[in-house]
């Protein structure tokens, strides 16, 4: 599915701190330009579909994205559980520093356009690794497993990596229809919110944050 008008991108970053100068390339499908706000709190006032966020420590400048209501991906070298979960329960996409590309770095501004948030295999591999050191998790996850069926334990694995539903309707050669229509039954067996959600919950990973 194309755009039906090219995005405008947020990069809420130091000048010299973006290492993409070439992106987006004149023939990419979705992103047609960029924008630099002085700050990462004015990139939600700078007109943009989506801001890009790279920083050391996303906590503090996300609390002033989140409050203005506008679609964010996290780029962060940081690979701890705690603050990816944190990034990702939130809503944001999260890429690790070098850990994709820029075909992947498209694909996760136009999704944050339409709600799904993107994760970096080193991300997903994180939020893995979280719910594996729960003493709970793996069972919590196979009765999530056992409430779904084979298609959509197929669905969900591929949700989770940070594929959106054209991408998993590729690789399981199905319409995109028939991927979003197993998405909505997806949501209701395990009462998730939507795709963030039920990855956290897939993946075991919405017991990190509750007390």
């Amino acid at each position: 599915m194309r755009a039906s008008r090219k995005l405008t991108v947020a990069l809420a970053c130091p000048e010299d701190a973006w290492p993409h100068p070439d992106w987006p390339a004149p023939d990419d499908p979705y992103v047609g330009r960029v924008v630099r706000p002085a700050a990462p709190f004015e990139a939600a006032r700078a007109d943009a579909d989506v801001v890009i966020l790279r920083c050391e420590d996303p906590s503090a400048a996300l609390r002033e994205l989140w409050a203005a209501d506008v679609p964010v991906i996290v780029i962060s070298p940081r690979r701890d559980t705690e603050t990816i979960v944190e990034v990702f329960r939130g809503g944001a996409g999260y890429l690790v520093e070098g850990d994709y590309c820029t075909c992947m770095l498209s694909s996760a501004v136009v999704g944050a356009t339409v709600g799904h948030t993107y994760l970096s295999p080193a991300a997903c591999a994180a939020l893995r690794e979280g719910a594996r050191r729960m003493p709970t998790g793996g069972e919590a996850m196979e009765r999530l497993r056992s409430l779904l069926s084979p298609r959509e334990r197929q669905i969900m694995e591929l949700l989770s990596t940070g594929l959106g539903a054209q991408e998993i309707g590729l690789r399981l050669r199905l319409s995109e229809k028939t991927v979003r229509n197993n998405l909505s039954n997806i949501y209701a067996k395990l009462d998730a919110r939507g795709s963030t959600d039920a990855v956290l919950r897939w993946l075991g990973a919405t017991p990190v944050l509750r007390t």
